[in-house]
């Protein structure tokens, strides 16, 4: 049985043009679509990925709160590209009430 490689694919996180959305490219060279896992939370987000010999797996985290259940993820050419907004400040604000 051969040993599978382990390695952090290569990540590229930064914010679109009008600082709205994050922007995620992962590169994984020679993976088809169905062998990827990505998960993303408000702060994080995790990827895993397998093609024969080869194990991508890695998490990260993110300089600001994004909105989770709004990303969308495409995948083309070894290259999964998603994208993210973030949390409008206050979004999840409490109102704590003076005594």
């Amino acid at each position: 049985m051969a040993e599978t490689l382990k390695v952090s694919p290569s990540i590229c996180a930064y914010p679109d043009d009008k600082y709205e959305n994050l922007e995620i490219e992962v590169v994984l060279p020679g993976v088809d679509k169905k062998d990827i896992s990505f998960k993303i939370t408000e702060d994080g987000f995790y990827v895993r990925a397998n093609k024969e010999g080869v194990e991508y797996a890695d998490s990260y985290a993110v300089c600001c709160p994004i909105v989770p259940e709004k990303a969308v993820a495409k995948y083309s050419n070894g290259v999964l590209k998603v994208t993210v907004p973030y949390q409008q400040p206050f979004e999840n604000a409490v109102d704590v009430k003076i005594e």
